[in-house]
């Protein structure tokens, strides 16, 4: 058995996590194409370099896929190399234009502003961040054999 490298790993894993997702019919409703979920094309992999208090930065990888799961992927740049990974299901709010991303195992969510082909971290009452690095909490869909170029080298 061959061992992947980590990039070959990610992609590997991401690519069959989105090849799974299921395929949904038609919504007849004639007012659905006004509502977020169903205007933006939202899933897929977003990659960001975010703000981070006592390292470089935390490099991040959030897989989006249609059925309603999620793969998260971190490292704290310059402080480990470790990469952590996160799973679970999220859940959408129409009326704010966010999802809610509620990991496996563990209580604690996270909030984001759904955007074309962005994602905005938001804070734990999920206002948007604010302040001179407000900038660098947004996530950017880029296509998947377009992974290296996501994150900055640092």
């Amino acid at each position: 058995m061959r061992i992947l490298t980590p990039p070959f790993a990610l992609l590997a894993l991401i690519t069959l996590c989105l090849g799974n997702a299921p395929v949904f019919a038609e919504n007849p409703d004639p007012h659905a194409a006004h509502h977020a979920q169903t205007s933006i094309d939202w899933p897929g992999v977003y990659y960001g370099f975010t703000p981070c208090a006592d390292c470089k930065g935390v490099k991040t990888s959030l897989a989006l896929n249609s059925n309603g799961s999620y793969i998260l992927m971190t490292q704290n740049v310059g402080k480990s190399d470790r990469e952590f990974v996160e799973k679970g299901k999220f859940t959408w709010h129409e009326d704010t234009k966010t999802i809610i991303l509620t990991p496996r195992n563990s209580p604690n969510s996270r909030h984001y502003l759904v955007g074309e082909d962005t994602l905005t971290q938001l804070d734990s009452n999920g206002s948007v961040i604010t302040g001179k690095n407000a900038d660098g909490y947004i996530l950017r869909r880029n296509a998947l054999s377009q992974p290296q170029a996501a994150h900055p080298s640092h």
